[in-house]
């Protein structure tokens, strides 16, 4: 039976009763797949055991305040419901990335850096001396100067091209990604909740890209009996169903979608927890959960060798350490020779942050 375990709740000193409130909302809102009765009556009952509240100010007041600024809405179909706006999908993504990437916002707009040196546009801490056709915004006058006072001393000072050093760039590599989710039933089995990191995580990565990586692309895949694809809103509300495992349908599907990007650079993100388990043999099924089948793992093998031909490398992000699952994402990644990182839930965003800011490969 899956249950949850809280601890005591310390607001920051400095948030107004609001903003105590919404970061503890926003987080049960993940929880509940983007149910705010559910994540209402949670908080309600958090509030009964550590008075969360006060007379001046208690849940009523705080769910009045959701709808004047613009956070939620009133839900035509539902009488005495709401339903999340926009901006609220949005505070979303904010939240996930600043738990997640909280180095991020401290550190200067990133990019994907190639190990191509030349005319690039990310700065390195590296110079070398000027030729012809350098950029003059890239000159280091430091250096510069301090070459041509060695050069020519001080009675003589001038400064020649053969003095001229420029700061050494890379080339940014454009990227384009597709990140797998498998939401599959065992992503909630055991009484862990797998599947809340997951899309946390997806939705940290989404708002990084379109904020900080503006020339890169990211689409998002679920991947159960069969794969589709999502929007980055609708992650909030992503849940888990009766599922097996259909890893060669997410493959097939993020090929699909990688073949109409015009990046140089793609790849595939894979979270999941387990093995595959099924594929589909025309309009039918094939299903099976013990073990290893052999016609499941060739059909995916197959697909792993499929996109090393293309350069898509895989990078899959295993959040179970069963011998026998370690052995097949061995066999997987080695076929595709791509990544494998066996992950804790609260470790996955910080793996599949230095994985996406380590991808510095070379364009075609």
């Amino acid at each position: 039976m899956l249950t949850w375990s809280y601890s005591q709740f310390t607001p920051d000193p400095d948030d107004s009763p609001f903003d105590r409130l919404f970061k503890l909302f926003k987080e049960l809102l993940l929880h509940s797949s983007g149910n705010i009765a559910e994540a209402m009556a949670w908080m309600t009952e958090l509030d009964k055991k550590y008075d969360l509240t006060n007379a001046d100010y208690g849940i009523s007041d705080f769910i009045k305040d959701l709808k004047d600024k613009g956070y939620i809405k009133e839900n035509q179909s539902k009488i005495d419901s709401a339903m999340p706006t926009s901006k609220l999908e949005i505070a979303l993504r904010k939240q996930a990335l600043s738990d997640i990437f909280d180095d991020l916002q401290k550190s200067k707009r990133g990019k994907h850096n190639t190990k191509i040196i030349g005319q690039g546009d990310e700065i390195t801490e590296e110079s070398r001396g000027y030729e012809y056709g350098d950029n003059l915004d890239k000159l280091s006058m430091t250096e510069s100067l301090k070459n041509a006072q060695i050069n020519h001393g001080i009675e003589d000072f001038r400064l020649t091209q053969q003095d001229l050093e420029v700061k050494e760039t890379f080339y940014q590599a454009q990227t384009s990604t597709v990140l797998m989710i498998d939401i599959s039933h065992s992503m909630i089995l055991y009484g862990e909740d797998r599947i809340t990191p997951a899309k946390k995580v997806a939705m940290a990565l989404a708002e990084l890209i379109t904020t900080q990586y503006q020339k890169d692309t990211l689409d998002i895949i679920v991947f159960g009996n069969d794969a589709w694809q999502i929007q980055i809103k609708d992650l909030p509300y992503l849940q888990v169903g009766p599922y097996h495992t259909n890893t060669v349908a997410g493959l097939e599907l993020a090929m699909d979608i990688l073949r109409k990007r015009k990046n140089p650079n793609k790849q595939i993100m894979m979270i999941t927890d387990g093995k595959p388990t099924c594929i589909k043999k025309g309009k039918k099924y094939y299903k099976n959960a013990y073990g290893l089948d052999r016609q499941i793992l060739s059909r995916t093998l197959g697909l792993a060798v499929k996109c090393r031909k293309l350069n898509i490398p895989i990078t899959t992000f295993m959040i179970a350490r069963d011998p026998y699952l370690v052995n097949f994402v061995d066999q997987f990644t080695k076929a595709n020779n791509g990544k494998a990182f066996y992950s804790s839930l609260s470790g996955l965003g910080e793996f599949i942050f230095m994985d996406y800011k380590a991808n510095k490969r070379k364009r075609k």
